[in-house]
């Protein structure tokens, strides 16, 4: 398991030295952490610390991802999982977790291992359990699954798969924006392990539905997403929907899987941080303090100034 990144111990320390409640965002396949950052401007604006860890050994940026993509290949589900679930253990009280996509299902994961204090998973990939076989879901994995020495891969999306999967309700100009800004490589395993999950008994890809310490959950699904479409976003809340736990989904009208990116993010966003402030209440007058994302910018500003 990769270790994490002293960024990220960076961000864990600021976020436990604030005193503000904390919110983890998990990102999935094609996307690096830094795709969270105008979600984490919005919650700290709103008054909680946040942090963005990435997958294991995710290169630091967008161009280096590029360069190096094989970087991504052979992460796997529980490896991926157990990474963020080593970032929780560090944090001094139990956070929101808001995943998308494969970061939805590891969310959940987190969520049943009661790791975290309310969980929003965002178009989130299948677990065992979830039986639904839509064909838009199937042509999305195509790109991975129609060759099956892709496990042992990273595979990048063309733009015309990128713009059937993600893209399909932004204009064509906003589309090639997007897949310019964000997209990356991604490792294969996990789609060849989601499409096995209902097969295998042995699966990394489960959920445990039942831990009544999972807390309050939200699955937010995106109406015109063809990559995870609403009959398998219902059937992981048909499943989730008898824990004690508070459980809601919300269908996001007009909206495809680039919903956390694209021009109208600031209404998922918004969705998510309503549910998590509803749970995970921050105290009164926090956002009125300078966010731990802001100090340390100040931090860094102050010392490249004396270092002048």
């Amino acid at each position: 398991m990769g270790e994490l990144t002293q960024v990220e111990q960076g961000e864990i320390e600021r976020a436990n030295d604030s005193g503000r409640p904390v919110v983890v965002f998990v990102h999935g396949l094609w996307l690096l952490s830094s795709s969270w950052d105008r979600w984490r401007a919005a919650f700290e604006e709103a008054g909680y610390a946040t942090i963005a860890p990435g997958w294991p050994d995710d290169p630091a940026s967008v161009e280096d991802a590029r360069a190096e993509p094989q970087a991504f290949a052979h992460k796997m589900v529980k490896q991926v999982s157990d990474h963020y679930a080593s970032a929780l253990g560090q944090l001094r009280a139990a956070p929101a977790v808001v995943g998308h996509s494969f970061g939805g299902l590891i969310a959940q994961r987190l969520a049943g291992e009661g790791l975290s204090a309310v969980t929003v998973a965002i178009d989130p990939a299948p677990f065992r359990g979830v039986l639904p076989l839509p064909v838009s879901s199937l042509r999305s994995a195509a790109p991975v699954l129609a060759n099956p020495a892709n496990i042992g891969r990273a595979v990048a999306l063309t733009y015309e798969q990128f713009r059937y999967g993600w893209t399909n309700v932004v204009s064509e100009e906003e589309s090639r924006a997007l897949y310019d800004e964000f997209h990356v490589a991604a490792s294969g395993v996990p789609l060849f392990q989601a499409a096995a999950a209902n097969l295998n008994p042995f699966t990394e890809v489960r959920v445990d539905v039942h831990n009544p310490d999972r807390g309050p959950l939200l699955l937010i699904s995106g109406e015109q997403d063809n990559t995870v479409p609403w009959a398998l976003t219902n059937a992981a809340f048909k499943r989730q929907r008898h824990n004690p736990g508070t459980t809601k989904i919300v269908e996001i009208l007009g909206r495809g899987h680039s919903l956390t990116i694209d021009s109208g993010w600031r209404e998922v966003a918004e969705t998510a941080l309503g549910f998590v402030s509803r749970h995970l209440p921050v105290t009164p007058g926090a956002a009125e303090q300078p966010s731990p994302t802001v100090v340390a910018q100040r931090t860094a500003a102050a010392a490249d100034e004396a270092r002048a």
